[in-house]
């Protein structure tokens, strides 16, 4: 267990480091309030009295409320959680792990594979990705807890309206629809990767798309576009808060075609050598985190305007993690 005056001088080299690896973004982390409580349920007689762990995120709604979750859990235990939650950019929260400026974060399975990793062609099916990236990662000195069944992967909505009137549930009806229902909504970089949008027409014996049928615009738009009528069929990601929002419906993949990003706990090695008891407190969440629920927690983030702490907090105590002290 590190002593007071190496945790001090850790922290001085923390705010150092990670200044120097914020400043060219001209942003900081989060940190500040979080709601207090007391462990409960499974975890009561979890023990973090004296141990120091600093938490981080990226800096969107869904890592920032994954985070803010961790330094509740940490600190309603007795441990000393230092929030370095919201780190701009997934490259910069990456380089803060690897650098041990932080001890922890929330990490996608598919975003380390491909983004971090370099490699070219997912996994295909969930635990083999999830191995894929722990033993990786072993070399760089980090731990992968186990899975969550959340996969906050590329999807496509439709209207709910439409879906049952068209009767599609998955990518795979889309080969019978007629041309004149296929109309799509797509980011550029999702129209451009080699894993985007025309090889899935082709994977999934789609017809090709004409130009007139086939909107870009940026991804954050294409939620309202699709509720609007502007295209049938919109590109997402399957956690975000405007699915259950506007009530779209997320198309089955079947086959499946995009990589899977499922959620994990990352944990410096000697840190989980340390203080083993992380290990309950990071599987308590991941057991109970799926698409939907995300989705729901997201909303209530980027539609209902509510604070990602508060979120976090109701969300812990009402799975019965904490209690109110």
């Amino acid at each position: 267990m590190r002593t007071t005056r190496t945790r001090r001088l850790r922290l001085g080299l923390t705010a150092l480091s990670l200044t120097a690896v914020l400043t060219s973004c001209g942003l900081g982390t989060s940190g500040g309030y979080v709601p207090t409580a007391e462990l409960s349920g499974e975890l009561e007689d979890v023990q973090l009295d004296g141990v120091e762990v600093s938490v981080g995120s990226k800096n969107f709604t869904e890592q920032v409320l994954l985070g803010k979750m961790m330094v509740i859990l940490l600190e309603s235990g007795g441990a000393e959680a230092e929030d370095l939650t919201n780190i701009p950019g997934s490259s910069s929260a990456r380089q803060a792990l690897l650098e041990g400026i932080i001890d922890f974060q929330w990490e996608y399975t598919g975003t380390a594979w491909i983004t971090y990793m370099g490699n070219t062609d997912p996994v295909p099916d969930v635990r083999g990705q999830w191995q894929a990236v722990r033993d990786a990662d072993a070399e760089n000195g980090l731990v992968w807890s186990e899975p969550a069944e959340l996969d906050n992967t590329y999807a496509f909505t439709m209207t709910r309206e439409k879906s049952e009137r068209l009767d599609v549930d998955s990518l795979d009806d889309l080969k019978d629809l007629p041309a004149k229902e296929l109309s799509f909504c797509v980011d550029a970089e999702f129209l451009a990767r080699n894993d985007g949008f025309r090889p899935m027409l082709d994977a999934y014996g789609i017809p090709e798309v004409p130009e007139s049928r086939l909107k870009t615009m940026d991804a954050g738009a294409i939620y309202q576009a699709v509720d609007n009528g502007e295209c049938t069929f919109g590109e997402a990601f399957a956690t975000d808060g405007r699915i259950p929002a506007l009530d779209l419906v997320v198309l089955e993949d079947p086959k499946p075609y995009f990589p899977k990003y499922n959620l994990s706990g990352v944990v410096n090695e000697q840190t989980l050598q340390e203080h083993p008891e992380l290990r309950p407190v990071i599987a308590a969440v991941t057991q109970r985190l799926d698409n939907e629920t995300m989705a729901e927690l997201n909303k209530r983030v980027d539609v209902d305007g509510e604070e990602p702490a508060d979120v976090a907090y109701d969300w812990l105590l009402s799975e019965g993690l904490i209690r109110q002290p």
